[in-house]
């Protein structure tokens, strides 16, 4: 059987492309999505793709990933540093956990070197853009098997 991997996307991914080029690059959302099913395909698994701005509703889609996923790979965004509600939820499904992030967040604010949801990811991959999609989700097909 396929396995499933619920992608969620955080607060102003929608943006990229657009959004500080010199810091999110140029690639948008679209061609994560693109590289997330691509790379789902080749390692045999099923890539649910989501984006939200909506810190409820991420909450909603990861408690409803207990019937619907096998896994969750998770770039929180901005919900990294602020959310106990989607660390809670995380920890609530039991499903393994990758989280990603685009840029390096220990090279960044001050504020940005904490995330609540890396103490419920299995894994955590910072600063290598879009390639990071990729990495969780080999790693992911890894600790499904």
């Amino acid at each position: 059987m396929t396995k499933r991997v619920l992608v969620l996307n955080g607060p102003n991914l929608n943006l990229l492309g657009t959004r500080e080029p010199e810091t999110y690059g140029s690639e948008t959302l679209g061609d994560v999505e693109a590289l997330c099913r691509h790379t789902a395909g080749e390692l045999g698994l099923t890539v649910d793709f989501r984006q939200s701005n909506h810190e409820g509703e991420l909450v909603t889609w990861i408690q409803e990933a207990r019937q619907t996923a096998d896994a969750i790979l998770i770039n929180p965004a901005a919900y990294s540093h602020t959310s106990v509600a989607i660390h809670d939820a995380l920890r609530a499904v039991a499903l393994p956990v990758a989280e990603v992030h685009l840029t390096n967040i220990h090279q960044r604010e001050a504020f940005r070197h904490h995330s609540y949801v890396s103490s419920v990811a299995f894994g955590v991959i910072c600063g290598f853009g879009s390639l990071g999609y990729k990495l969780a989700l080999q790693a992911l097909a890894q600790k499904l098997k």
